[in-house]
């Protein structure tokens, strides 16, 4: 029997998954949690062989990229298949630098689900086909990438910070945030905020 934990902030998602997960003869939802401390928690108690994460946990609360990065670092961790809305560069390449061993979304067909939760108990990498995508893009992609610092500044950008909000955000120089505009610039081939901004939604580096 295939032990799960599902992490996620909306009981009602948690419902249907453990309606589903639970009428496969081999699966078995032992726990539920909302965020890192009631991760953290269940897990310990539980010991589960994979847990099902969301990425967004709500706001003002840790997302699940860093809650699986804590849940790999437990003397006896858990894989971590993530199941979540999102695909874009950022949010694939945090979970799965995190220690996320898949990353499915969640309008995946239930069958797909199931398959990625057997998969990832025995330690194979599960992605959905656009996920997979994304990640073969970003490899022939020529130039430089973005590093996981710029990509922060371009989300900051999205919200329409200026530059004194995004030195005072990142707790850096006007100059530094001057230095890294440059460099995002030049990578993304373009000489202004929206027009970064925008190349990045394109490119799914960022969500919109």
């Amino acid at each position: 029997m295939i032990r799960i934990v599902l992490v996620d902030d909306h009981p009602v998602v948690r419902f249907g998954l453990r309606s589903l997960i639970d009428g496969q003869e081999d699966l078995s939802v032992v726990g539920e949690a909302d965020g890192l401390e009631s991760a953290l928690a269940v897990v310990r108690s539980e010991q589960p062989d994979v847990v099902l994460m969301d990425l967004s946990l709500g706001e003002g609360s840790v997302g699940g990229a860093e809650v699986t990065a804590r849940l790999r670092q437990l003397p006896r961790p858990p894989e971590v298949l993530v199941l979540t809305t999102y695909d874009t560069e950022s949010d694939i390449m945090r979970a799965l630098e995190a220690g996320a061993r898949g990353y499915l979304l969640k309008d995946a067909p239930p069958s797909e689900l199931f398959t990625g939760i057997r998969a990832t108990s025995r330690g194979e990498t599960v992605l959905a086909l656009s996920v997979a995508a994304t990640l073969v893009r970003r490899s022939a992609q020529p130039g430089p990438i973005l590093t996981d610092r710029e990509v922060e500044i371009v989300e900051l950008l999205s919200r329409g910070l200026s530059n004194k909000d995004l030195a005072r955000e990142l707790f850096v120089s006007q100059a530094t945030v001057k230095s890294h505009l440059s460099h995002i610039y030049a990578k993304l081939g373009v000489d202004s905020r929206a027009a970064a901004v925008a190349t990045a939604i394109e490119r799914r580096i960022i969500r919109t």
